[in-house]
């Protein structure tokens, strides 16, 4: 158990400082990269997503909700070698992950604590922690979530079935092009962790000028990509049944 805790809480604060990061250097006035653009959010998530698996080899390296039960969903004995699939690991895989989000977007702010204090849009100051759509319409949104979330952790369940084992530059390749392609309704949480630890720290931190924390918005990343993760196990299931029928 401690095994699990350790490696997922580092490994995904890990995820979030370098990946709000990114985020508060091209949106944040005043830093050295503001106005980078999609493509510097983009790669700097994909490179956040390579460092925390690394960081997290030990517990297969979820770092991420919708890995952890899309490995339930698909029957795997083990979460990663030697952690067998339990209730109780269940548990504590999703939890360690939020609160390693939690602390790493709380890093990332003190990282930029003096941009923070600046910055007096609520908007920007938001879209360092957490996702939101261009266009709002919840049940478009929880697709896109589903769609890009399904992605991929089905491309880790089938090639790696977990990021550890799939190696961190394939898991970051994979973000990146779903950032790319997938990325541009909601901002690609693909991870219920990714968001909603950042958005509590939001809530929960001293920052000027940061207004609402958006919690009428916030189940969709949420449960999108828990609903795109279980399908995704599923359907590591079903493909061998479909091909054995062929």
């Amino acid at each position: 158990m401690e095994t699990i805790v350790l490696f997922e809480v580092f490994g995904t604060a890990t995820l979030i400082l370098l990946g709000a990061g990114v985020v508060a250097n091209a949106l944040l006035s005043g830093t050295k990269g503001n106005g980078g653009g999609i493509v510097l959010i983009t790669f700097g998530w994909g490179f956040a997503v390579f460092s925390a698996v690394y960081v997290a080899y030990g517990s297969g390296a979820h770092i991420n909700p919708a890995v952890t039960l899309g490995l339930l969903a698909s029957g795997a004995e083990e979460y990663a070698p030697g952690i067998e699939v339990t209730a109780a690991h269940t548990v504590t895989y999703i939890v360690s992950q939020i609160v390693g989000a939690a602390i790493g977007a709380a890093l990332a702010w003190l990282a930029y604590k003096k941009h923070f204090d600046e910055e007096t849009d609520p908007g920007a100051i938001l879209s360092v922690f957490s996702t939101g759509p261009e266009r709002r319409h919840y049940g478009w949104n929880t697709l896109t979530e589903l769609i890009a979330t399904y992605v991929l952790v089905l491309v880790i369940l089938l090639e790696g079935e977990t990021p550890a084992e799939l190696g961190p530059l394939p898991v970051a390749l994979v973000v990146v092009v779903i950032g790319m392609s997938l990325g541009g309704p909601t901002g690609y949480a693909i991870n219920p962790a990714r968001d909603l630890g950042p958005r509590i720290a939001h809530a929960l931190l001293p920052i000027p000028n940061k207004g609402s924390s958006d919690w009428s918005y916030s189940w969709v990343p949420v449960l999108g990509p828990v609903l795109g993760g279980l399908l995704a196990g599923v359907s590591v299931v079903a493909l061998p049944l479909l091909g054995a029928t062929a």
